[in-house]
């Protein structure tokens, strides 16, 4: 009778097994979320104590807090570019050599090369539904206003609703204009003065300019200044509006309910596709200034217009939670929070209203490689796929590391055709492993290598080496208040030899910088950082730059004009949304 039972109980047990393995390797949705500018002192589970943050702390309570969580770059673009393709963004172009290190002008020609491989084009391949929603900043076309050759669906996104720029200024009246700060962004009066300096040796007969050359160059430089002169007046229509695929449906954006909007957005795609696996990137134009906040939630927060924004993200995030929960979503899908780089110090309004968030203990902010411009919030959470209960993890991490989790969870295989320098966070997650597979991590200032972080194998330190760093504005500050954001040229920095060396387990505030007779490892760990910066430079291959001057300007050929231009860039078609009920 035993015996009989023998042949049943396999096929239970086969049959068991199947469903298990199924079950098992069933792919998680994603929901990545990036919050622009925020600061990591201000979130409640990040040690912020007056500034209510309920539903992003509830992340933190329910999966994993990352602790020494670090953006590829502290700057929006490149920190973007590299989170969305797990590459340092000088591989990709995507690192300035000159001042300016992000677009602000929607119609230039730059942008993520289409031969980068994001985790969108990655997973949409598996199958899953691809949406972003909110910023992009990657650039927009290349050769005709419609070509949208760095459009969000020409990386693997089916589904777009946002801006393809940033929230500039300009973007909210009252707030002033990034033409404010013009001369910090585009050298105008150095192409003005090499124009003119030229000129002159031409006429002393010291060197010779082909007439050709010299009238081409006078008129371009003539017809720029037309055009700044006629459409710095339009700049809000130009720059600032809302596409929703290829189609602009908003221009100019109008920004105060946008939060809600695109919560909305947010919802009906978590609803469209609860049934098939998602990759939701939700990528919030808040809190980079102009700095806006809906009816429901000015004068809420003890931070003015900033606290107030922070508080309509978290409630956002609050509406994509419950969602989640409602679809019976939640076990199966990994949420990840982040900010894209520190807060933006230097953004005080032209009423002296602070705009900006908090750094926390680190030093510095925004456009700096000092922790408080690098060092970022990283929750995440999935209940099905690893513990959490409120974990904190210590670990070197970066937001390049999403790209390999997020492909080979998607059922991908991670590219090995091309270096990729994020590392897989399952296996800290999942607690496999207590080491972080990066010992070094690479900070750059643009294209300029700035600072080294290597973490020993055999040991507890953190060890950060500068090579440079910012001159700071007033020289009491953490900030370049002088030029609105802190470059890397010089000029604008001071460099060090030998290099600043700090211990960030001692010392996360980088206060003390160690010297030979005060740290006996001084002169060996500069020598490890020399010899695996040495690795790191002959294994980037050069690229086109992607933000040089050329591919940064405005080009009128390139304008997205929901009008054709039949009324200066204006319409509003895109109202039908309805927006969620409010909830706390």
């Amino acid at each position: 009778m035993a015996r009989a039972w023998i042949p049943v109980c396999a096929v239970l047990m086969l049959l068991c097994g199947s469903a298990c393995a199924t079950r098992d390797a069933r792919r998680p949705n994603f929901v990545l979320i990036m919050v622009d500018d925020m600061g990591i002192g201000d979130l409640g589970c990040y040690g912020n104590n007056t500034l209510k943050t309920p539903n992003i702390d509830r992340l933190s309570e329910e999966g994993v807090r990352l602790t020494q969580h670090i953006a590829s770059a502290p700057l929006c673009t490149p920190s973007r570019a590299g989170f969305l393709t797990g590459r340092y963004p000088i591989r990709s172009g995507m690192a300035s050599q000159s001042k300016v290190g992000v677009y602000i002008i929607s119609a230039a020609s730059g942008g993520l090369p289409n031969q980068e491989l994001t985790f969108a084009r990655l997973a949409k391949e598996q199958g899953y539904s691809t949406a972003l929603i909110g910023k992009w900043h990657l650039g927009l076309n290349c050769e005709r206003h419609d070509d949208l050759c760095h459009h969000p669906s020409a990386h693997g996104f089916t589904h777009f609703y946002g801006v393809s720029m940033t929230n500039l200024r300009d973007c909210q009246p009252g707030h002033g204009s990034v033409f404010s700060h013009v001369h910090t962004h585009v050298p105008y009066g150095a192409l003005a003065a090499g124009a003119l300096a030229v000129a002159l040796l031409h006429a002393r007969g010291a060197v010779r300019v082909p007439r050709r050359a010299a009238l081409g160059s006078l008129g371009a430089l003539a017809l720029a200044a037309a055009l700044f002169c006629a459409f710095r007046g339009t700049f809000r229509e130009l720059n600032c509006f809302l596409m929703r695929g290829g189609e602009v449906v908003e221009q100019p954006l109008v920004l105060e309910n946008m939060t809600r909007r695109m919560t909305a957005e947010a919802l009906h795609f978590l609803e469209r596709n609860s049934e098939k696996p998602f990759l939701l990137f939700l990528s919030f134009l808040q809190v980079h200034t102009a700095l806006f906040a809906s009816a429901d939630f000015r004068g809420r927060s003890a931070h003015g217009l900033y606290g107030d924004a922070v508080m309509e993200v978290d409630w956002s995030v609050g509406q994509v939670l419950r969602a989640l929960d409602r679809l019976q979503l939640a076990e199966q899908t990994l949420v990840y929070l982040t900010s894209d780089q520190g807060p933006h110090l230097e953004e005080i309004s032209e009423r002296g209203e602070v705009h900006h968030g908090s750094s926390g203990i680190y030093k510095a902010g925004k456009s700096t490689n000092w922790e408080g411009g690098i060092r970022v919030p990283g929750l995440l959470r999935w209940p099905g796929g690893f513990p959490g209960g409120g974990r904190e993890i210590s670990e070197v991490t970066s937001n390049m590391d999403l790209f390999p989790t997020v492909v080979k969870l998607s059922g991908a295989s991670v590219p090995q055709d091309r270096e990729i320098d994020g590392r897989d966070l399952l296996p800290l997650l999942r607690g496999e492993s207590e080491r972080s597979e990066h010992e070094f991590l690479f900070h750059y200032c643009n294209a300029y290598l700035n600072a080294v972080r290597w973490t020993p194998r055999d040991g507890s330190a953190v060890w950060k080496v500068f090579f440079f760093s910012p001159i700071f504005h007033p020289e009491n500050s953490s900030a370049c208040f002088h030029t609105h954001a802190c470059f890397c040229t010089p000029g604008y920095v001071t460099y060090h030899q030998p290099p600043l060396l700090f211990d960030l387990s001692r010392d996360p505030s980088e206060s003390r910088p160690l010297a030979p007779d005060t740290e006996p490892a001084f002169h060996a760990v500069l020598a490890a950082v020399a010899e695996a910066t040495e690795r790191h430079r002959r294994g980037v291959v050069p690229v086109p730059d992607q933000l040089t001057l050329g591919h940064m300007l405005w080009k009128p050929w390139l304008q997205p004009c929901c009008s054709h231009w039949s009324r200066l860039c204006r319409c509003a078609r895109d109202r039908q949304q309805g927006e969620p009920t409010l909830s706390q």
